[in-house]
């Protein structure tokens, strides 16, 4: 069995793995991780690999745990990738984006796809069908726009993510719903729509913390999967230890 651990800006999450099949999937506030991890050892003893890719800061503690426990793979650039990597700053270029390529290339082979993550920032990574990383966009995420617009003005107030009724908005509490919303609904529409452009036949995941709330309000037709992140951090593994 294979532990996969993907530690992020804000959570840890994770999934245990018996070949391609998803058997569990845990989420951690970073306080409470090694704990939950030492649980999950403790209630799948068949565990014995793990994969790790780290966001925000590396959890010491939580390594060596996976390493006393498992052999572990700690994803880096140095790992080989089923993809040829064009970007112009390659070391730049964040695990996670590299993690939800890889798993966008096995997944969905000899197809152009772009994997949208939507989560603390909306990441969008871009792989042709001859398998060329060609980079893509960051920007602010949903909670994150919210968060600005309370944070560098006077007046607004913080509020969290809800959809509006209407897309004119009649207070200024829906104006802000109004703009963080749609306004992310659009540029991950247009977005899509300038890609199809240049490639017709597209195929797009949308992953992340918010892709459920998303997923149902967007017209392109795409392949919303929350756990996209951990099941390409697994297929990494298994490409990973066939090409050793």
């Amino acid at each position: 069995m294979l532990l996969a651990v993907d530690i992020g800006n804000t959570k840890i999450k994770l999934a245990v793995f018996e070949g391609a099949a998803l058997l569990q999937r845990f989420s951690f506030g970073k306080e409470e991780a090694v704990a939950g991890v030492e649980n999950i050892f403790l209630t799948c003893p068949q565990i014995t690999h793990s994969i790790l890719s780290v966001v925000g800061k590396e959890d010491d503690e939580l390594f060596l745990l996976l390493k006393k426990q498992t052999a572990v793979i700690a994803v880096s650039h140095a790992l080989t990738f089923p993809f040829i990597n064009k970007y112009a700053t390659p070391a730049t270029l964040g695990i996670d984006r590299m993690v939800l390529a890889a798993g966008a290339v096995l997944q969905y082979p000899a197809q152009n796809r772009l994997v949208i993550d939507a989560g603390t920032c909306i990441t969008y990574d871009f792989t042709d069908a001859a398998d060329n990383y060609l980079g893509g966009a960051i920007s602010p995420g949903l909670q994150l726009r919210y968060n600005a617009m309370h944070t560098f003005t006077a007046k607004l107030p913080l509020l969290y993510p809800e959809m509006p009724q209407n897309y004119i908005g009649n207070s200024t509490a829906q104006s802000m719903h109004v703009g963080a919303t749609y306004g992310l609904l659009h540029e991950i529409e247009g977005f899509i729509n300038t890609y199809v452009q240049d490639y017709q036949q597209l195929t797009v995941i949308l992953t992340g913390g918010d892709a459920e709330f998303l997923a149902k309000r967007l017209k392109n037709t795409i392949f919303a999967n929350s756990n996209f992140l951990l099941e390409s951090l697994n297929h990494l593994f298994l490409y990973t230890i066939n090409h050793k």
